[in-house]
């Protein structure tokens, strides 16, 4: 019954790979907190969350004053009752990503140690459904780009393997999203998979008018096209169109996945593991989309979605964002357009813990 005896949080910020800008952001930088776990056996787990620019400061403080201090003396194995008692202690800010990312941490970094303490891998000991998972870009679809350089680099994704390119859209007039979908259609052909994503950025009428023209080009889905909490909406455009209607990365709680799929309002869900709260809400969210067969398509962080995907029969994609190069000695494999999950023990992620702390903005050590 090994027990909590230590906590590490550090904050490393990651300026992006790439620029990155859609209709209603820009991402500045990847605001990391990062959550190492000692046990009194000597066994250890590294987990982690995100922000694309604000609000790392707030996470970190979370962790340190709030979550830390409670998971000291815990029994590591109960993973399911720590993540509901910290959420519990945190009602009062929940449901939101501020508490949703650091639960995040602290969860995947539990799942880590177990792991590594029983030497399996994320993908086998949270379900084990398929070891390979196809995988599509969105390092070349931006708001920014031009539509030739849109197909120039769609081109380019398709002859690097992948089977599939994210185009961002939400141009001021619908005519300059088709104009840039449809280069890009006619560059990589018909059986070349393009996803489309607004970022929340339109109302109902002018998300049934946009799709109305997206149709044509054959998309594979419409993702974010309204506010997350407009669930009526997403109910109305839905019954509007043929396309898939993709929600998740702005969903924080497994009840409301629930209330999208109930109401018909989605047909992919985009789980982030991250804005979840962790890999134990991030499995449930995914029987859940099982159960009313959807397909789970999770968003970014794919260093830990390749190992989740693999683990769940409901998942069809991983979406390739590279960002934490500078702060791991591994690396996602790619074979033939599919993301193989990793076979080393834990969530797969071999970190640099010196890079870690040479990049570090903040660093907090909580001892029992």
């Amino acid at each position: 019954m090994p027990r909590i005896v230590a906590i590490e949080i550090v904050r490393v910020d990651l300026p992006p790979k790439v620029a990155r800008s859609d209709a209603i952001q820009s991402f500045v930088t990847q605001e990391t907190p990062i959550v190492r776990i000692t046990a009194d056996d000597g066994s250890q787990g590294i987990g982690y969350s995100y922000t694309i620019g604000t609000g790392g400061s707030s996470v970190v403080s979370l962790l340190a004053d709030h979550l830390g201090p409670r998971l000291l003396g815990r029994d590591v194995d109960e993973i399911e009752s720590i993540w509901k008692d910290l959420f519990f202690h945190t009602h009062a800010t929940a449901v939101g990503a501020i508490t949703a990312l650091a639960l995040a941490a602290i969860d995947t970094a539990l799942w880590d140690l177990r792991g590594r303490r029983l030497g399996l891998p994320l993908w086998r000991l949270a379900g084990g459904a398929q070891p390979r998972v196809p995988v599509y870009s969105t390092e070349g679809g931006w708001l920014q780009l031009d539509a030739d350089t849109l197909a120039r680099e769609s081109v380019q994704a398709r002859q690097q393997g992948f089977r599939g390119v994210k185009i961002k859209v939400g141009k001021p007039h619908v005519s300059e999203d088709v104009a840039r979908l449809r280069a890009v259609r006619e560059a990589v052909g018909s059986d070349f998979e393009i996803m489309t994503d607004a970022n929340q950025c339109f109302d109902v009428a002018e998300a049934i008018r946009r799709a109305r023209h997206f149709e044509a080009l054959d998309i594979a889905w419409f993702e974010e096209p309204l506010p997350a909490e407009d669930l009526g909406g997403h109910v109305r455009l839905a019954a509007s169109t043929s396309l898939p209607i993709a929600v998740g990365e702005s969903i924080y709680s497994l009840q409301h996945f629930r209330e999208y799929l109930q109401r018909q309002a989605c047909s992919i869900v985009q789980a982030d593991v991250a804005r979840i709260g962790g890999i134990t809400p991030w499995l449930k969210v995914a029987h859940l989309a099982e159960s009313f067969n959807v397909a789970v398509c999770p968003h970014f962080l794919m260093e830990l979605h390749v190992s989740l995907t693999a683990a769940s029969p409901a998942a069809k994609w991983v979406e390739y964002i590279p960002q934490l190069d500078s702060l791991t000695h591994s690396r996602i494999r790619i074979e033939d357009g599919m993301a193989l999950a990793p076979d080393a023990p834990g969530n797969g992620i071999d970190w640099d813990w010196a890079a870690i702390e040479a990049q570090a903005v903040s660093q907090t050590t909580l001892r029992r």
